[in-house]
C-alpha cells in the first residue's frame, strides 16, 4: 500500500490510486493498436506512390539527357521531403482516418507545400533538373495518392461495417439532445458505432445494458469504462457544473481516447465556426455568412468549366436519347418549367421528358396520392412516368439539358434543389434562405438520398449548403453525385 493510499483510503480496487498516471484500458488499447495499423498501411502506400512517381521523373529526366548523378539526389530529395510533408500536415491522423475530403485536403496541400519548398530551395540555391519533378512527378503523384486513399476509405468503411475500426461510442446528455446527435450520426458513416446512451434526465435505466441514468462525470466515467467505450460524445452539459468538461476529460484518462463535445451551433455553422482560446477562455467564432464577393465569382467560373465541357458530352447523347423518348411516347422531347432560381427570380429549366404529355393536366387527380411532405409532391409509382422517362429518372438523365441553364446563369452545378412557384408560395420562415444562392443541377439532397429524404432533411440539408458553400465542397458534391448516378438510392 502507498502512502497515498493508507492516507486516503483508495487501496481497495474500487478507485485508482491519484498519485500514479492512468494506464489504457485493454479496450483502448485494442484501439490504438489498429490505428497504428492503419497508418501503417497509409504510410507503405505513400511511399511507393511517391516513391515510383519521383523515380517516372528521375528515368524520364536521364533519358532528356541529365547526369545519373544530379537526377538521383534530386529524386532523393524529392522523395524526403514530399513523404515529411504527408507526415507533418497530420495526413495519417486518426482524426482524418477515412474522413473524406478533409484527408484528402491534407493530402493535396502536403504534396503542395512540399513541392513548393522544392521549388523555392532549388531556386535560391541556383540548381537545375526539377523540372520533370514538377511536370511529371506532382500531378500523376497527388492523383494517384488521392486514389489510394479512396480506395483505403472505401476498405475502412467495409470493415467499420462488420465491426472493425468503429468507434465504440457512449452519448451522454439529455434524452432530446442525445436523440439529436444519434439521429445526425446516423446520416453518414463516420466510424461511430453506438453502444450505450447516458442520460442525465432520466431516474431509472429504460434499457439496462444499453441506456444508464447518470447524474455527474464521474457516473459517465463509470458507465464508459462499463460498457468498454473509447469514445464519449457529451450532447449536453449540467447548467450548474463550470467544471464538468475538465473533470469528465480527467476521469477519462486511460479509459477513452476521445471526447467529443456536440453543439447545435455546428449545424448551422459547420466549417464557418473556428476557437480561439484566450487567457485560458475558449471563445467560439462564427463567421456570418455572406452571399457575394470573390467566393460566389470563383464559383461561377467553377460552373461555366464544368458546364461548357458537360454540354458537349450532353450535344452527342442527345440524339439517341430524344430517339428514345419520340418512339416511347407522342410529346416533345423537352419539358420546359418554370422554377424559383437566386433572389425569387423565375427562370424555364430544361429537361428530357420523362412523363406524359398531358402530365401537367393529371397532377391534380394525383394530390391525394402525394409521397412527399410539405409543399414537396412525390409519387413513387407515378403512373404518368413513361418507360424511357423511368429509366432517365433512374440515372438522373433527364437532367442532363440543365447544364444549359447553368450556362445561362440560371443555376449552378450544386446547389438547393430548383422549386416550383407553387412550392414557393407556401414557404414559411427560414425556408426562403434557401433562395440566396442559384439551385443546383446536384447538391447535398441529390447525394444524400434524393426523393427518400423528409421534407425537414431536405430543407436542413439545403440550408447547410447555403451558409457553407466552398469549392472542396462542390468538388466532393459533384464526385458523390457521379456515384449515386451509378449506384442509384431514392430515385423516383
Amino acid at each position: 500500500m502507498t502512502a497515498v493510499e493508507d492516507r486516503t483510503g483508495l487501496g481497495s480496487g474500487e478507485f485508482r490510486d491519484p498519485a500514479v498516471s492512468p494506464r489504457r484500458l485493454p479496450s483502448l488499447e485494442l484501439r490504438r493498436q489498429r490505428e497504428r495499423r492503419y497508418a501503417r498501411r497509409l504510410r507503405v502506400t505513400d511511399t511507393l506512390i511517391a516513391a515510383i512517381a519521383a523515380s517516372a521523373a528521375g528515368v524520364v529526366s536521364t533519358r532528356l539527357g541529365e547526369a545519373p548523378s544530379v537526377v538521383i539526389p534530386i529524386t532523393t530529395a524529392t522523395l524526403v521531403v514530399w513523404l515529411a510533408g504527408l507526415a507533418l500536415f497530420g495526413s495519417r491522423e486518426p482524426r482524418v482516418m477515412g474522413a473524406g475530403s478533409s484527408e484528402y485536403k491534407r493530402v493535396a496541400n502536403a504534396t503542395g507545400v512540399a513541392f513548393g519548398l522544392l521549388a523555392v530551395g532549388f531556386e535560391i540555391a541556383q540548381w537545375d533538373g526539377l523540372r520533370m519533378q514538377m511536370i511529371i512527378a506532382l500531378p500523376a503523384g497527388v492523383l494517384a495518392l488521392l486514389v489510394a486513399r479512396w480506395r483505403w476509405r472505401a476498405w475502412l468503411r467495409m470493415r467499420r461495417r462488420l465491426g472493425e475500426y468503429a468507434s465504440a461510442t457512449l452519448i451522454a446528455g439529455k434524452r432530446r439532445d442525445v436523440d439529436y446527435v444519434m439521429r445526425q450520426l446516423a446520416l453518414a458513416d463516420n466510424g461511430y458505432s453506438v453502444i450505450a446512451l447516458a442520460l442525465s434526465d432520466e431516474d431509472v435505466a429504460s434499457d439496462p445494458g444499453r441506456v444508464f441514468a447518470v447524474r455527474t462525470a464521474d457516473d459517465i466515467a463509470r458507465v464508459a469504462r462499463e460498457v468498454g467505450a473509447d469514445t464519449l460524445v457529451v450532447a449536453s452539459v449540467p447548467d450548474d457544473d463550470p467544471d464538468f468538461s475538465r473533470s469528465l476529460a480527467w476521469q477519462l484518462e486511460g479509459t477513452a481516447a476521445e471526447l467529443i463535445m456536440s453543439s447545435r451551433l455546428a449545424d448551422v455553422a459547420g466549417p464557418r465556426i473556428s476557437l480561439s482560446p484566450i487567457e485560458g477562455l475558449p471563445l467560439i467564432h462564427v463567421k456570418i455568412p455572406v452571399f457575394e464577393g470573390a467566393a460566389h465569382t470563383l464559383k461561377r467560373l467553377l460552373d461555366l468549366v464544368v458546364s461548357t465541357a458537360a454540354c458537349a458530352v450532353v450535344a452527342l447523347v442527345t440524339p439517341v436519347i430524344a430517339l428514345a423518348i419520340r418512339l416511347d411516347s407522342p410529346g416533345p422531347v423537352f419539358f420546359r418549367q418554370q422554377r424559383v432560381g437566386r433572389d425569387g427570380r423565375e427562370f424555364t429549366m430544361l429537361k428530357f421528358r420523362s412523363m406524359t404529355d398531358a402530365a401537367e393536366q393529371e397532377l391534380a387527380e394525383l394530390l391525394p396520392s402525394n409521397d412527399g411532405a410539405g409543399p414537396l409532391f412525390k409519387l413513387r409509382s407515378d403512373p404518368r412516368v413513361t418507360r424511357v422517362g423511368r429509366f432517365l429518372r433512374r440515372y438522373s438523365l433527364d437532367e442532363l439539358p440543365q447544364f444549359f441553364n447553368v450556362l445561362r446563369g440560371d443555376m449552378s452545378i450544386s446547389g438547393p434543389r430548383p422549386p416550383l412557384p407553387s412550392e414557393v408560395r407556401n414557404y414559411e420562415g427560414r425556408v426562403f434562405r434557401r433562395l440566396y444562392i442559384k439551385p443546383g443541377i446536384t447538391g447535398l439532397w441529390q447525394v444524400s438520398g434524393r426523393s427518400d429524404l423528409s421534407w425537414e432533411d431536405s430543407v436542413a440539408l439545403d440550408l447547410r449548403y447555403v451558409e457553407n458553400w466552398s469549392v472542396t465542397l462542390d468538388l466532393m458534391i459533384m464526385w458523390r453525385t457521379v456515384k449515386v448516378m451509378l449506384r442509384p438510392v431514392g430515385a423516383y
